[in-house]
């Protein structure tokens, strides 16, 4: 335990000592407002059009803006494990940590909560901003914001980033490299998922259902998902599948952190 301690304390100070990390958290703010007033400004448009007193959520939008602010924070999370390898401080880190379970523990273990974080944070700022930017009277005051929801709501959304930048972490272990590790993980979120979804096979689009951008959307209730309407299944089940694939991956990346040399 002393030992997952210490790893964890020089993982923290490593991830806070290095400029990317702020520019990641910055970019990832950044992206969340905009995308999530450019979703919910389209929704709030349709909503007005149809005419059918259809309420806006605000943090709904911000919901929706996961699928695309997600890749700012997969990236801090990929630096955290494919950084060392490319400038050989991975060498360093397993001297100190000899166990590398232990390692790979303690960069998850780091990055969780700061993903969480960030994921509740830039979704509250976003979803204000929604919220004073679309509920005036040119967007019909369609905009709404419950507070019990929107709380709901930007908790799932940092549970999601949590998770996911777990699986990155995982498949950052696995793969070494920041090209192969983003490579993997847009496959895995987005490329994959989509392409069997267009098949229109039923067996590939519950396959793609099951992936983990649908997953966490069907976890968080994302009602504009791609689909045409809700995940056709549980938050819990939704929930269930992200750490499914978050414990793969973590899995993974320590059967080849512990198989082959740094």
């Amino acid at each position: 335990m002393r030992a997952l301690w210490q790893a964890i304390g020089s993982e923290w100070a490593k991830l806070w000592s290095v400029r990317s990390t702020w520019w990641c958290l910055a970019c990832a703010l950044a992206l969340m407002v905009l995308t999530a007033i450019t979703l919910g400004g389209a929704s709030a448009t349709d909503a007005l059009r149809d005419g059918a007193g259809v309420r806006v959520v605000a943090s709904q939008a911000v919901v929706s803006a996961t699928s695309f602010v997600q890749f700012a924070l997969v990236a801090l999370a990929m630096l955290t494990i494919t950084s060392e390898y490319a400038s050989g401080a991975i060498r360093v880190t397993l001297q100190a940590t000899p166990a590398r379970g232990v390692v790979l523990a303690a960069k998850a273990l780091v990055v969780a909560p700061v993903m969480f974080a960030a994921g509740v944070v830039s979704g509250a700022v976003a979803t204000a901003a929604v919220y004073a930017v679309l509920s005036i009277d040119v967007f019909g005051g369609l905009v709404v914001l419950p507070i019990g929801g929107a709380v709901l709501d930007l908790l799932g959304v940092g549970v999601f980033f949590a998770l996911v930048s777990v699986m990155t972490i995982g498949v950052g272990a696995a793969m070494r490299s920041a090209a192969g590790t983003l490579t993997v993980v847009f496959m895995l979120l987005m490329g994959l998922p989509l392409m069997l979804l267009m098949t229109g096979s039923q067996a590939a689009v519950d396959a793609s259902l099951r992936m983990p951008m649908f997953a966490g959307l069907a976890f968080m209730g994302s009602t504009d998902n791609m689909t045409g309407g809700p995940i056709p299944y549980s938050a819990r089940e939704g929930l269930a599948w992200l750490l499914a694939w978050a414990a793969v991956a973590v899995v993974a990346g320590h059967a080849v952190l512990r198989r082959r040399d740094a």
